[in-house]
């Protein structure tokens, strides 16, 4: 299928054209699930939560192209059936200005870049995307990668698109892998500091464990692992604890911050940072805050009311980075005044900087949502 002959095609990029030739700075969004990630961007919206559709998908292939306003639950029922998963695994975060519906959209997955609990061990959303079809800064449409995974070698721009946020142009159309739905999960707990829990997640990843998250929070550690019935019942041998029941919920409320950790007023009346660490980061963060760790302690979520500086400060310490993840008030569009990623290295935000101008040479596209001056 021709993707120039869909309608909406053409008229986001008769929108884009006009824009650039009025000089308009363009919001781009989807189901507006991630309104709140990122710096407020002051611009006309472009809307592309109507560009949706399934374009082309085979199971045999492992690898699925659909339009950028598709929902996520649209194309992870489609893929359930046949018994494929997205292995990211994406949050559906619910969206404050939608009535707290599920509008998560793939276009907004791969612009955010955020995955799941599955993250550490399946692989990230770089490590999924196969391909991108995009408007550019000039109008132009353009393709980057491929639908399958022996068409992608070396550097590839369609994975300059995870994690832009809309800066370099609008996505149209994605292709990713998918890989087979787990035969079945367990999740073992036990009861540990943060220390112990963090030592254990260390000691664990020099098996060969089919482990899918970790996760500790209030003393309490846990591990699920994914894989055939008589595999995971050797694997309760080896790994400590008792098995938790139900436990599919439990991460599915960690993955779209619904858990109470992500919803109770308690922690909400500071803001929510997200640490980007080395997994064998052994201290704890001395902040203010509830702390929750994925990711054998890679991921760590943490409310604090200490200054930005210091934040950015310690996680800098640890080698890591620090994300001003969402305001106080949970479920605003953010603070102006407020920077939401660690500054960039000078020589670092040049390069930026020149990806940008080469790929949105006006500067159109969501301008300051990820850096000022971008």
């Amino acid at each position: 299928m021709n993707i120039l002959d869909n309608d909406i095609t053409a008229e986001l990029q008769t929108q884009v054209k006009q824009a650039i030739s009025n000089q308009t700075p363009l919001y781009i969004h989807g189901g507006n699930s991630k309104l709140f990630y990122g710096n407020t961007v002051d611009a006309t919206p472009l809307d592309i939560s109507a560009h949706t559709g399934i374009i082309n998908y085979d199971p045999s292939e492992l690898c699925i192209t659909v339009r950028a306003g598709t929902k996520l639950s649209d194309i992870e029922t489609l893929l359930a059936e046949n018994n494929q998963i997205l292995a990211f695994e994406p949050p559906h975060y619910l969206s404050s200005s939608n009535n707290n519906q599920d509008t998560a959209t793939i276009g907004g997955t791969i612009a955010s870049g955020i995955s799941g609990p599955s993250r550490a061990y399946t692989g990230s959303v770089r490590d999924s995307i196969l391909g991108v079809n995009i408007i550019n800064g000039s109008g132009e449409i353009a393709n980057f990668g491929g639908e399958v995974m022996k068409n992608v070698a070396g550097y590839d721009l369609s994975r300059m698109m995870v994690r832009s946020q809309g800066t370099l142009g609008v996505i149209l159309n994605i292709s990713v892998r998918v890989i087979p739905k787990p035969e079945q999960n367990i999740t073992m707990t036990f009861e540990a500091t943060q220390s112990e829990a963090l030592s254990y997640f260390q000691n664990l990843r020099k098996n060969t464990l089919p482990i899918t998250a970790t996760a500790w929070l209030d003393n309490i550690a846990l591990i699920r692992l994914s894989a055939s019935e008589q595999v995971l019942q050797s694997c309760k041998e080896k790994v400590k604890g008792d098995e938790r029941l139900n436990a599919d919920s439990f991460w599915q409320d960690i993955r779209d911050h619904t858990h109470e950790f992500f919803t109770d007023s308690k922690n909400n009346d500071k803001p929510l940072w997200r640490f980007s660490l080395p997994p064998a980061t052994p201290a704890k963060i001395q902040l203010d805050g509830q702390q929750l760790i994925e990711w054998d302690g890679a991921q760590r979520w943490i409310y604090s009311n200490a200054p930005d500086n210091i934040i950015q400060g310690i996680a800098s310490s640890f080698k890591g980075f620090a994300t001003h993840f969402k305001d106080a008030t949970s479920n605003n569009a953010g603070n102006k005044e407020l920077a939401r990623f660690s500054e960039l290295d000078p020589a670092l935000f040049v390069l930026h900087k020149q990806l940008k101008n080469k790929m949105d040479p006006l500067g159109i596209f969501n301008p300051k949502r990820i850096y000022r001056g971008l």
